[in-house]
């Protein structure tokens, strides 16, 4: 079910100011909803200080697609909205993958598939030994699910039993291998494991703020 959210079509608009070639629209438009729900329900974080050491963190393994990232970045006034307008050019900040350096929010520059999760990981490692609560999310793709390292990735964090580890599978039907029952598939490798349906906020929304104190959490986001 797919829940009526002004602010989904307010992201929309700003994601309308960017223009080109490169807009990937459809990975962009998989993850806005799931986007959405992080950013305005889930995620602790300080727009004024992105660095801020007490912030959950989240990185975007599925970098290929960011315009509804920034979107949202931009909204929740991480940076001026009037950098959309300068999507893919010389003069703006956003490019056609996240890059740490230029884009303030951003926790780490993607776009090389497959990578993303392990480096969630090695965060969400880092606050254990550090003592701290923060939590950890990644957002990767059902295509991206096709690299090695997704699936060491998981049996690693399982094994070192990261329950601030979440990762989020946006399940877009774009893997060109039939993945099955990916829910499934993580929690074989000791994942808590759920599905929902990728617009429903209500669901996204819970599925996220749940989370098992002694492994990793895994939601498969499906996108009709």
């Amino acid at each position: 079910m797919t829940l009526v959210n002004p602010a989904i079509e307010r992201i929309t608009a700003l994601m309308a100011l960017a223009t080109g070639d490169e807009k990937h629209d459809p990975s962009t438009h998989s993850t806005l909803d799931v986007l959405w729900v992080l950013y305005d329900r889930i995620l602790r974080y300080d727009p004024q200080r992105p660095r801020w050491e007490g912030r959950d963190r989240f990185v975007l393994s599925k970098g290929h697609g960011p315009l509804a990232y920034y979107a949202i970045l931009a909204d929740k006034g991480f940076f001026p909205k009037d950098e959309l307008t300068k999507f893919m050019r010389w003069d703006g900040i956003l490019g056609g993958h996240p890059d740490r350096n230029r884009v303030p929010g951003v926790e780490t520059s993607t776009g090389s598939l497959g990578h993303g999760l392990p480096m969630a990981l090695g965060m969400a490692l880092a606050l254990r030994i550090q003592g701290r609560d923060q939590r950890v999310f990644a957002l990767v793709g059902d295509g991206e699910c096709n690299e090695g390292s997704i699936w060491e990735s998981a049996l690693l964090a399982s094994q070192q039993q990261l329950s601030a580890l979440t990762c989020i599978i946006i399940n877009n039907a774009s893997s060109t291998n039939d993945l099955g029952d990916i829910a499934a598939k993580f929690a074989a490798f000791g994942w808590a494991a759920t599905t929902v349906a990728g617009r429903d906020h209500e669901r996204i929304a819970h599925a996220l703020a749940t989370h098992d104190d002694t492994r990793p959490t895994a939601v498969v986001a499906l996108i009709a």
